[in-house]
């Protein structure tokens, strides 16, 4: 209680869509009587860039209104109401605080200019009596735990990688309990449908490698089969580079990327299944992943803006091409490499792509067509079920060598086909499909 009045706060959702190990969410409940949440599908996500891309495509958009659904539910289960509105945040969010006598407002740390405009947005139409904490949850090794100044982050991954694993924790997860009853409120607001977004109705293609819904349960279910259920788990680093079916790898950067996994959930899972089960390379490599999610965030709380810039971090030069035809060509699938083409018509018809189809397309887009970097990360941004803003420029970045891999290198597209996919099984099944479209 405040001077006899119920304290009540605000936790402003945004990628950091679950209920588990969610730091605003439990900060929240710890220091308040009563809480209420907030979710603004802001109508920008929608929009379209500079190249013509629609930042936020159907696959994700459908994975996205599944996630906010299951937390709405989630929530529910918690007595906590998830109020969900189709508007900007900064209309919103000051307008829902003064009706419901919100005094402190808590949501998830973001540092790259949009959202950090939105925040900035929105603390500036405030009243000054409304207190704002934010939390960097979205890390392995939290900022405050690492061994080094975030100026001070390596350039190289391995040396990052060694830094942290000698000398930083990670941190246990934290449980949100139930609230009371009385603490829901009446809330009429309800998730739209992908199709009520202006979308047009799309089927699971059947050969897609990704055919799982969003939401934290669906979540937490895949990480449950891919560990304990099936085992996939101990074989990790061995399939980890191929290219059909939804068991090669773990499939849970979706999750991650907006927000409905934590990474230390995932950690946890993964030694909670080598304690009871078989610790090896395999079940180390997954975790060595999630350290190179952890890696790209850093490179891009060091370098700011610069990991949107034609030269990159390293400031590197080249003479970068703007031709409409060849990245049409490339989007399409139709260049002169069929291993190329069908990855990209995987991504077209599914929001999905290989790792290893990611590091070829990337490489051909750059290296070989001598396209600006920066339109292959808009397109991967519009249609990429997990598309994380640090990791998506981070490898772009490193494709086009202006990012952080020293080397520079260039894959051999044609070379990497025959290994990758010696029977073309994985070319004729989506080369085929695009020819009876």
């Amino acid at each position: 209680m405040q001077n006899g009045k119920t304290s009540r706060a605000l936790v402003w959702f945004r990628n950091d869509l679950r209920i588990h190990d969610q730091q605003s969410l439990f900060n929240a409940c710890s220091n308040h009587d009563s809480v209420v949440a907030i979710y603004c599908i802001d109508p920008r996500h929608f929009e379209f860039d500079p190249y013509g891309f629609q930042r936020t495509a159907v696959f994700r958009a459908k994975f996205l209104m599944e996630s906010i659904t299951n937390l709405k539910t989630e929530l529910h289960n918690l007595n906590i109401s998830l109020f969900v509105y189709q508007d900007k945040p900064e209309n919103r969010i000051p307008e829902f605080c003064g009706a419901y006598d919100i005094d402190h407002i808590y949501f998830q740390k973001e540092w790259t200019p949009y959202e950090k405009a939105v925040e900035d947005e929105v603390r500036n139409q405030m009243e000054s009596q409304v207190k704002f904490s934010s939390y960097y949850d979205q890390f392995l090794y939290h900022p405050e735990d690492i061994p080094m100044e975030i100026s001070k982050i390596p350039q190289v991954f391995t040396v990052f990688r060694k830094q942290v694993e000698k000398y930083a924790t990670i941190r246990t997860e934290i449980q949100i309990e139930k609230q009371d009853l009385n603490n829901r409120l009446e809330n009429l607001t309800q998730v739209p449908k992908y199709t009520e977004l202006g979308f047009h109705e799309i089927k699971t293609n059947k050969n897609s490698a990704f055919p799982f819904p969003g939401g934290e349960n669906s979540g937490l279910d895949r990480l449950q089969e891919y560990t304990f259920k099936t085992g996939k788990l101990a074989y990790y680093k061995k399939t980890r580079n191929g290219m059909i079916g939804v068991d090669y790898s773990s499939k849970l950067s979706p999750w991650l990327a907006n927000g409905s996994l934590s990474p230390r959930t995932i950690y946890r899972t993964v030694k909670q299944f080598e304690k009871t089960f078989t610790k090896n390379q395999s079940t180390y490599w997954l975790i060595f992943e999630l350290i190179w999610r952890d890696f790209f965030k850093y490179i891009s709380l060091r370098h700011g803006n610069d990991i949107f810039l034609l030269d990159g971090i390293r400031k590197q030069k080249y003479n970068w091409k703007t031709e409409y035809h060849s990245v049409r060509r490339w989007i399409n699938g139709e260049t002169d490499s069929d291993f190329v083409n069908a990855n990209m018509i995987e991504l077209r018809e599914t929001g999905w792509m290989s790792n290893r189809g990611r590091q070829n397309v990337a490489s051909y887009l750059t290296k070989d067509l001598q396209q600006d970097w920066r339109i292959g990360a808009a397109y991967f941004e519009s249609l990429l079920l997990d598309f994380d803003v640090h990791s998506n420029y981070g490898n772009w970045m490193y494709a086009a060598g202006v990012g952080n891999d020293p080397r520079n290198r260039k894959f051999n597209v044609e070379l990497q086909a025959q290994r990758y996919d010696p029977e073309h099984k994985f070319r004729k099944r989506w080369l085929q499909t695009s020819l009876f479209q």
